[in-house]
């Protein structure tokens, strides 16, 4: 198998054409690979700038998740911390994690930043909704979004060889002048549903109302442990002071 590793983005597009196999890590389909053969060609994103940025409002899509840090939001950052082992963690990278993956530990995170994918491929590199990118298997180049107020992730405690753990997340957002939304997603199971509610900070609308409010969204209908889960993380959120 030849690995290629492009240095732009038009020399990507071009392996692409060529017929390399994308690959990040490789920590999800190297079992595969052995079973079934290797492709002739292969290419990594790693050396490519655009797919390594990591910012307040970026992350690429080849970044291994041990370096995420303090320079993204809290979400994301907790959700790259307790994927798998350290060992995973310093070979996977926030493509796999996404778009490879049955379980996608980011993805919660990534949908309560109300992330955008960009996506690369043979023709073009554009701007897109996580679920296309889901849907299709896009090539993710990396994630945007604009930086939220403050944002949480909890993944609770699961059960060695049981089902995957319950994830919850969340973000504060500014609307408009003096309203802010609050994203919630929770992974349970295999799936994952994000709900919102918007409520007007100035107005002196307390916790208890928000609360009341994300409860009338399909929050309200999830078994009792990922209500309390909700519950729990959203009550710190609305505590904080702005701007954590």
């Amino acid at each position: 198998m030849l690995l290629r590793l492009p240095t732009s983005v038009s020399e990507a597009q071009e392996c692409m054409a060529e017929g390399a196999v994308p690959i990040g890590g490789a920590t999800l389909i190297w079992a595969t690979w052995q079973r079934d053969g290797f492709p002739e060609q292969a290419m990594s994103l790693r050396d490519l700038p655009e797919a390594n940025t990591i910012g307040r409002e970026t992350l690429g899509g080849a970044v291994i998740l041990n370096r995420i840090d303090d320079r993204v939001p809290e979400a994301l950052r907790r959700a790259a911390a307790t994927v798998g082992t350290g060992a995973v963690r310093r070979t996977a990278t926030v493509g796999g994690n996404i778009v490879g993956s049955t379980l996608r530990c980011l993805l919660p995170a990534a949908l309560v930043l109300e992330a955008r994918a960009v996506v690369l491929d043979p023709d073009s590199v554009y701007e897109t909704d996580l679920t296309e990118v889901l849907a299709k298997g896009h090539l993710l180049l990396g994630l945007r979004w604009r930086d939220p107020i403050t944002s949480a992730y909890r993944k609770l405690p699961g059960e060695a060889g049981g089902p995957p753990p319950l994830v919850v997340a969340a973000a504060l957002h500014t609307v408009g002048t003096g309203g802010t939304r609050l994203r919630v997603a929770v992974r349970d199971g295999y799936d994952v549903l994000t709900e919102s509610t918007e409520y007007d900070a100035d107005s002196g609308s307390d916790h208890a109302q928000v609360l009341d409010d994300l409860r009338r969204t399909s929050v309200g209908a999830l078994h009792a442990t990922a209500r309390e889960a909700v519950h729990e993380l959203v009550t710190d959120l609305l505590s904080r002071p702005t701007g954590c």
